[in-house]
């Protein structure tokens, strides 16, 4: 299977607790490559553009303020079947039922601060990898 990519955020719970290392290392153990990263502080236009798909729910304002409320670093993740391997490697939404070695299991304050985010699919991970970055940014 060929090279894929997909599209991780480090949240801001992550971020504030100098976790970038530490989980850019368990990315990259799975067998993915950074091929692009930044470290950001989204603008609250931003997080409402990146989640729009979630403005009518009621958790939106919530997840627009946490996303805002800290650094974040943006990063294009490459390697065999990407959007699958990272999202296994971050592990279940709910951190309570996150596999053990999954980042979530390790690192996830709750539900909500559950420190990464990725792409659920590759049409997904290439429209959010266009959200936060130009082409000649991703050096793979």
């Amino acid at each position: 299977m060929a090279a894929t990519r997909t599209f991780s955020i480090i949240k801001p719970d992550a971020t504030r607790r100098n976790l970038t290392g530490a989980v850019t290392k368990m990315l990259e153990e799975a067998g993915l490559r950074v091929v692009a990263s930044k470290r950001i502080r989204m603008s609250r236009q931003q997080a409402e553009g990146f989640y729009a798909v979630h403005k009518e729910r009621p958790f939106f304002e919530d997840l627009v303020a946490f996303m805002i409320s800290g650094p974040v670093v943006v990063q294009v993740l490459e390697g065999e079947d990407a959007v699958a391997r990272n999202r296994k490697v971050m592990g279940a939404t709910n951190p309570a039922n996150a596999d053990e070695g999954t980042i979530r299991k390790a690192y996830a304050e709750s539900i909500e601060a559950n420190s990464v985010h990725g792409s659920d699919s590759e049409e997904n991970a290439a429209t959010e990898i266009a959200f936060f970055f130009k082409p000649d940014e991703i050096v793979g």
